[in-house]
């Protein structure tokens, strides 16, 4: 009988230790494919968290958040210390106004609904209702976006530009003319050429675009001077984004314009919200590496410590087989061939164990790990005076006109990324399984190898004097 063919048999020699070895095994087996995936996924998580964060920076006014804080409007100075900031090739400057019925003879095509009555201008006093008596006839003003980015509707609630007719505007355009949402050109009856009034001047459409929802089609773009003109806020600003030329210049960039502005400004960039839930993952995925590490330990340390035994036990089989002419080599090789079937019987336990257990465990990692929150706190200014008439509508006049507020996607592909943490799974791939088999299979062979090479030199006399 060969001996690889003794190696197998012998394996379930003693059946009781067979399945005790096996199952012991199988378990630190399958503990380590578990944690094997769940690293793995939250790796990937991690990537897919970092290739989400672009290379823009936020600069909006101290204070200013929608429709509530206050804060002064951004300057051209501001804007000019921004351009001079090392790693910055382009800012895209946004003015945020509202036109209502006595500023432009356009209609809103957004339907105020229950919420926008309820967020209407309650009476002459200028007060806001907030959950009073709201007029029934409440008509939403038009948001106008004074801009030097016409394509960029990250001002406009977000959304995806495309041109359906005319065309766009210069970023350097003085012009009274605007690109306009489709719903609001519908709304209207407006096409391209078309007039219409805003500020009691007469505006040109040049191009109307589809922005994906209905927030930004309901929007009416500008040129960014223009705004400024008609509106009495000559150089005023009330968003800017900052591209970066790398996004691993992103943190320095954002420190230095933070130096810069001071408290006149609130900068902020997508990776400084990730990095919570970034840290967090981080965390799950040293824990998993560690509980890998210890598994694969474990694991080794099981087989080296019963071939051992075995080895031992069988002193006298070993000094018998080598009187009558086996190789060291030989001695050895039915012992590997021992632990490699008890280890392949492991790895299909483990395998299934593992493949069962890695998305349970890896959403258990998940769910419990730390979390953080955080508030904005907003202060009083020139855009509290501004929208002091009201969370939508206010009283015409460029002098008493709200500034709209400044619809930026700060914090929108945060959401999406904290929304999407929770749905880590555990991706079982066929790569994974051969190589866990495999390096299995090398433990299984350099333990049972130490473990019998230890044996294996003894001469078959003393073996049997000692017997």
């Amino acid at each position: 009988m060969s001996a690889f063919s003794r190696g197998v048999r012998n394996a379930f020699r003693n059946k009781v230790r067979t399945f005790s070895v096996v199952l012991i095994l199988g378990l630190s087996i399958g503990l380590a494919l578990a944690m094997l995936l769940a690293h793995q996924a939250v790796t990937q998580k991690i990537d897919t968290v970092k290739s989400s964060v672009g290379n823009t920076i936020t600069v909006s006014p101290a204070g200013f958040r929608g429709f509530s804080g206050g804060g002064n409007p951004l300057t051209q100075s501001d804007i000019d210390k921004i351009e001079n900031t090392p790693h910055v090739v382009a800012i895209s400057e946004t003015l945020t106004d509202r036109l209502t019925s006595d500023q432009t003879n356009l209609q809103s095509s957004i339907t105020a609904g229950s919420l926008g009555q309820r967020f209407s201008v309650s009476g002459g006093g200028g007060s806001a209702s907030f959950g009073g008596e709201a007029p029934t006839d409440f008509t939403p003003p038009v948001m106008v976006i004074g801009t030097n980015d016409p394509t960029n509707l990250s001002s406009a609630g977000g959304g995806t530009f495309k041109l359906t007719n005319g065309q766009v505007f210069s970023p350097t355009s003085k012009d009274n003319v605007a690109i306009i949402g489709s719903a609001l050109a519908s709304k209207n009856n407006l096409s391209v050429g078309s007039t219409f009034t805003a500020y009691n001047t007469t505006i040109k459409v040049v191009g109307i675009f589809d922005g994906g929802n209905t927030f930004a089609d309901a929007q009416l773009i500008m040129p960014l001077a223009t705004v400024q003109t008609l509106s009495g806020q000559a150089g005023d600003i009330t968003s800017a984004v900052v591209t970066v030329d790398s996004v691993d210049n992103l943190d320095s960039t954002t420190t230095a314009i933070k130096n810069t502005l001071g408290t006149a400004a609130d900068v902020t960039n997508d990776q400084t919200r990730t990095q919570d839930t970034i840290d967090s993952l981080q965390n799950i995925q040293s824990i998993s590496l560690y509980s890998l590490i210890g598994a694969v330990i474990a694991g080794s340390v099981i087989i080296f410590l019963t071939m051992l035994m075995i080895v031992r036990e069988r002193r006298t089989e070993i000094g018998v087989t080598k009187a009558i002419g086996a190789s060291n080599f030989k001695v050895m090789w039915q012992f590997m061939v021992e632990a490699m079937t008890l280890t392949l019987l492991a790895a299909v336990a483990g395998i299934i164990i593992g493949v069962v257990a890695a998305d349970p465990i890896t959403k258990t990692l998940v769910n419990n790990a730390s979390t953080t929150s955080s508030t904005v706190s907003t202060g009083g200014g020139m855009f509290t005076q501004r929208f002091s008439g009201g969370g939508i509508a206010v009283g015409g006049g460029p002098s008493t006109s709200g500034a709209g507020p400044t619809f930026v996607a700060r914090g929108r592909g945060f959401g999406a990324v904290r929304s999407n943490i929770t749905n880590i799974h555990a991706a079982v791939g066929w790569s994974i399984l051969v190589y866990g088999l495999a390096a299995a299979l090398l433990i299984a062979l350099i333990g049972s190898a130490i473990a019998s090479w230890s044996i294996a030199k003894v001469r078959p006399a003393e073996v049997m004097r000692a017997s």
